[in-house]
């Protein structure tokens, strides 16, 4: 196992100790849930259709675990209820064609889903989603990895965890435009550690992210928040420890608040270069904000990080902020809605921004369209193509996707790794 939890109180600080040898989820996988295994020595499950659950859905797809998914479909999945995704599964949303696959109508639930990986997928839940879920949410679970992934328009949170979670990283990814009236990025309150990392919060009214336990903050984007505020630092009874470094807050038309509020002594911080625009003047021309309580609220800072596993290299605020706007989220093949987000709104440096209540009204217009495209030729249905094997001494006639490769990954995982 390459985690060991360690069973030690405050002020010892308990970290999940990643063992050096351990495979990577994919190779460049950073922060805490870098070692998520997902289906690995599984089986694969192609999905074949765009229907809400029966053979070849994506429902059915993910309802057992120790499977790797990969899409021989593209498009807009509708779906009228929660899906609840299974432990050991990968998520290989970058093998869909055409522009990718859109989930939409409702929430996903990794609750108890150990060792997950999830990459290049739409998330979105809408005013037709369950009253008072989040698009998605995590109760409890360990090792898990949500990669490029776009998520928005929860009714409640929109990406949250809250519960005995650790070992979690969500990278290069969008959590956008909770629904009014509660318009929530998201709690991220764990037992364990939570990276975030390159990651754009926009459009949200509050808790982008708020955050309690363990946490590493590094190299966010946070647009637009509105009265609630950005970061919110957990002020419970029990510790925090985060370390925030070198992000950026840019004000947005619904700004109203510092991005940085609440906090008690509870809450232990290193906090370095993050980077601040509160003008909304379409022009790029902050200021780095001093680590002081007049600036990140009433908690505890310190001299020096925390040694989370985090980014192998830490950008500057302005090239992060260039990194977001380039590749965050389901980026293979931007869809309509992650398009409007960053260019329009993000690329306006302040200008254009709302909450929203309905995202089937304008300016959103819905999740759709999604080109479906074409799936390459896969004659043994392994969701390998034949020409991927071809060119790389596999046998286009043979199921040899699950067989263990020199690199320690799956075929399999080496055709989708190659993809992205």
């Amino acid at each position: 196992m390459a985690y060991y939890r360690c069973i030690l109180t405050f002020p010892v600080l308990c970290l999940l100790i990643q063992s050096a040898a351990a495979l990577l989820a994919f190779p460049g996988a950073e922060g805490f849930g870098a070692q998520a295994t997902g289906g690995r020595t599984g089986s694969v499950y192609v999905v074949t259709n765009l229907n809400d659950s029966g053979a070849g859905s994506f429902r059915d797809a993910v309802s057992k675990s120790n499977r790797i998914v990969v899409f021989a479909v593209g498009g807009v999945i509708n779906i009228d209820s929660r899906v609840v995704i299974s432990s050991r599964v990968t998520i290989a949303g970058q093998t869909a064609p055409g522009q990718g696959i859109t989930i939409y109508g409702n929430g996903v639930s990794y609750s108890a889903a150990s060792n997950t990986i999830t990459r290049y997928i739409r998330y979105r839940m809408g005013r037709g989603g369950d009253s008072g879920k989040d698009a998605i949410t995590i109760a409890n679970g360990e090792n898990m990895i949500f990669d490029h992934v776009s998520v928005s328009w929860g009714r409640d949170e929109t990406f949250s965890i809250n519960g005995d979670v650790s070992n979690v990283t969500i990278s290069d990814s969008i959590i956008a435009q909770g629904l009014q009236t509660h318009s929530c990025g998201g709690l991220m309150q764990t037992t364990g550690g939570v990276s975030i990392i390159r990651t754009l919060y926009i459009d949200n009214q509050t808790r982008n992210p708020k955050v309690k336990g363990v946490n590493e903050f590094v190299n966010n984007v946070v647009y637009n928040w509105g009265g609630g505020g950005g970061y919110i630092a957990g002020d419970s009874d029990g510790p925090s420890q985060a370390n925030i470094l070198n992000n950026v807050f840019i004000s947005g038309p619904s700004t109203t608040i510092h991005p940085f509020t609440r906090g008690n002594a509870n809450f232990h911080t290193f906090v370095s270069n993050n980077y601040y625009d509160p003008d909304q003047d379409g022009t790029l021309n902050g200021f780095i904000l001093s680590p002081t309580t007049e600036n990140y609220s009433a908690v505890d800072f310190q001299s020096s990080k925390y040694p989370y596993p985090t980014v192998n290299t830490l950008l500057s605020p302005t090239d992060a902020l260039a990194k977001v706007r380039a590749s965050a989220g389901a980026s293979k093949s931007r869809d309509r809605v992650d398009t409007y987000l960053i260019n329009t709104e993000l690329g306006s440096l302040g200008k254009v921004g709302a909450l929203i209540t309905d995202p089937a009204a304008a300016p959103m217009n819905g999740p759709g369209p999604i080109a479906g495209g074409t799936a390459p030729t896969d004659s043994d249905g392994d969701g390998i193509p034949d020409s991927y094997e071809t060119a790389h001494g596999l046998n286009p006639n043979s199921n040899d996707a699950m067989v263990i490769a020199s690199n320690g990954y799956a075929n399999i995982e080496n055709y989708i790794n190659s993809l992205v």
